[in-house]
């Protein structure tokens, strides 16, 4: 297995590279699936041999080999989590499944490309603290269909789940008009529930509000001069953060 889990992570680092073009050119002029990438520096067009993720990072020192200029850390580390979330992924679904079927190959796809939408959202919403509607309605249609891939059927309860989480959220953004929540996490967590359940859907929030009371917490005491207590900082990461968690986990109810 151990080639295997080497090549889902390389496959998953070249993914996390792409969905950092994603990011960095969704919403601007730039086209997505078009053009070549290159320094936002200097301009200049980047070779293949600079484009290996992680890799060329390191080589170069986190600089432009044109410029000098300061290549941005998103760049490794989307790479780098996205490796580790795809290997993740692909572990835990071996371990349910112990074999590599066809339903094996196409249920691991599939939620491979649900995580790569949340490192989308996780990101872009860290970046400019708003979750475009493109990416969490993408989100929210792969998730309704989850009960299908683990137990063949749609169920009412995975469904009412995605409602309550999203009634809770919602009632949330309306009742301080947004001071406390963004309408974007209410749609985000509406898949949460039906990707998860209720259960594993409400120890995904747990474990979102626990995650960023504490990094809110420290961010207020160790960054007092970009921080304090009325200071937005986006829940959008702690939730998808939360919903890794509670996928990979084994929670007993």
């Amino acid at each position: 297995m151990t080639i295997y889990y080497l090549f889902i992570f390389a496959f998953g680092a070249i993914v996390g590279s792409f969905l950092n073009v994603v990011i960095l050119r969704y919403n601007t002029n730039e086209p997505i699936l078009k053009g070549k990438s290159r320094c936002f520096s200097c301009n200049k067009n980047l070779k293949w041999y600079e484009l290996i993720p992680i890799v060329s990072f390191i080589i170069q020192g986190g600089k432009c080999r044109e410029c000098k200029s300061k290549i941005s850390w998103q760049y490794p580390i989307v790479e780098i989590l996205s490796g580790i979330v795809f290997l993740s992924v692909f572990s835990i679904n071996y371990q349910i499944l112990n074999n590599l079927s066809l339903y094996f190959i196409l249920s691991t796809l599939y939620y491979l490309a649900i995580f790569s939408l949340l490192i989308v959202i996780a990101v872009y919403d860290l970046r400019h603290q708003i979750i475009p509607d493109f990416f969490v309605y993408s989100f929210d249609v792969l998730a309704f269909f989850a009960p299908l891939v683990t137990s063949y059927k749609l169920q009412v309860t995975s469904f009412l789940a995605g409602i309550l989480f999203f009634s809770f959220f919602g009632l949330l953004w309306l009742a301080s008009r947004g001071r406390w929540m963004g309408f974007g996490d209410a749609k985000l967590v509406l898949g949460m529930g039906w990707l998860l359940g209720f259960y594993k859907g409400l120890w995904a929030l747990l474990f979102a509000f626990w995650i960023g009371a504490i990094v809110g917490i420290f961010l207020v005491l160790f960054s007092k001069k970009r921080y304090n207590l009325n200071s937005a900082i986006p829940f959008g990461p702690f939730l998808v953060l939360g919903t890794l968690i509670s996928f990979l986990v084994k929670i007993s109810v």
